[in-house]
């Protein structure tokens, strides 16, 4: 098994947001009025990893996923009309890597998104399918070039025999080709855009020491909120959440977010509309991402997810834990924070206190987050809390 393999799971996230104009009412917030919403799921308190924590829909790539069987579904060859990344950056591993021992020719870019769409419909029930058969992929493209749309009810079947399906993906993956099938429908990842790519921190490994490699896509629906259902396994909760409102609840201790998912829901606020989000996803996602692993520093009043490209950002960060898993310091977060001149950081005081701080240019075309001053009804680019 590689060195890549031996470390990390390889997995998928959705990041949906389901809204518009006219799909349902602007909500108001302390970063603007949002005519959209993000689902997040609540995991189980039994979970391995991140036990009771809010995320978005995911969970781990599986076999099935590079199964060769979907070319005969999806039109357009091994990569399925998806464009090919043109940014002048490397491109992340988790993206670039054959994986000859799964003797398939389906490339991540597709299987992840497969994986993606797959576990949307496992954990809470959304189905993100196109009507077959698709001619060609050009058309499948052509299709998606604004905010995609569920299939209508009267193209699913009844609501008994969906929930049957979904058992059965849960216990067996590769039953999700033969839903596909069952209903003439393909997997729409052309609706899925690249946005993101995080590596689990060596401190931050699950029980067992699991970490993870996870691809995150983005995917717009232009209509109101699907109903959402949990399945009472992995998932314990649904909801559907503006940016800043997910970020107040956590800030405000009533929800609890991994910092990557703090993260992404800080640069989102920088969207109001899902219009704007959209054309944003769809204009820079053939750029790429970059592949970031937070270090964890340890000051003595807190503590700080090192970010890439950040001035305390290792050179040689510690990949497997085998040297340096994380940073120490006798200093105060105000310490570290007083000079700094390159900055992009996740500082943790307490839990009322969470900030991310940044100052650098962002690369593959890629927007920085902002923060939410909630306590004086405002928000402020994140250079402006320096």
């Amino acid at each position: 098994m590689s060195w890549r393999l031996r470390h990390w799971r390889e997995a998928a996230t959705l990041l949906l947001a389901a809204g518009g104009p006219g799909a349902s009412p602007p909500r108001p917030t302390a970063a603007g009025a949002f005519d959209y919403e993000l689902l997040l799921l609540r995991r189980s308190p039994r979970s391995a990893f991140l036990p009771s924590a809010h995320v978005f829909p995911g969970g781990v790539a599986d076999a099935a996923d590079f199964s060769s069987d979907w070319l005969q579904l999806l039109p357009g060859g091994p990569r399925c009309g998806l464009g090919s990344v043109r940014g002048e950056c490397p491109r992340a591993p988790l993206f670039a890597a054959e994986r000859p021992e799964l003797g398939s020719p389906l490339p991540g870019d597709v299987a992840f998104r497969l994986c993606a769409i797959r576990e949307a419909f496992e954990e809470a029930g959304v189905l993100l399918v196109l009507p077959g058969p698709v001619a060609d992929a050009a058309a499948a493209t052509a299709a998606t070039t604004g905010p995609a749309r569920l299939l209508p009810a009267e193209r699913l079947p009844p609501s008994s025999e969906l929930a049957e399906w979904r058992l059965r993906v849960q216990r067996q993956p590769g039953s999700f080709l033969q839903l596909c099938r069952h209903l003439s429908c393909v997997p729409n990842i052309w609706a899925l855009r690249e946005w993101s790519n995080w590596l689990t921190p060596v401190g931050r490994a699950g029980r067992g020491g699991r970490r993870y490699d996870t691809a995150f896509y983005l995917c717009c629906l232009g209509q109101a909120p699907p109903v959402a259902s949990h399945d009472d396994g992995e998932v314990t909760a649904c909801q559907w959440s503006t940016p800043s409102e997910a970020v107040e609840l956590f800030k405000s201790q009533d929800i609890s977010i991994a910092p990557p998912q703090f993260y992404e829901f800080c640069r989102l606020c920088n969207f109001t509309s899902l219009h704007d989000l959209h054309r944003f996803a769809s204009e820079r996602a053939l750029e790429g991402c970059e592949r970031w692993m937070p270090v964890l520093m340890i000051a003595s009043d807190g503590h700080m997810q090192i970010l890439p490209g950040d001035e305390l950002y290792p050179e040689d960060p510690d990949f497997t834990g085998e040297r340096k898993p994380m940073l120490m310091t006798d200093k105060k977060i105000e310490d570290l924070m007083k000079g700094a001149s390159r900055l992009h950081r996740i500082v943790t005081q307490d839990h009322n206190n969470v900030n991310i701080y940044v100052n650098i240019q962002p690369k593959y075309k890629h927007i920085n987050p902002i923060t939410m001053d909630f306590k004086r009804g405002k928000n402020a680019d994140c250079n402006s809390k320096l």
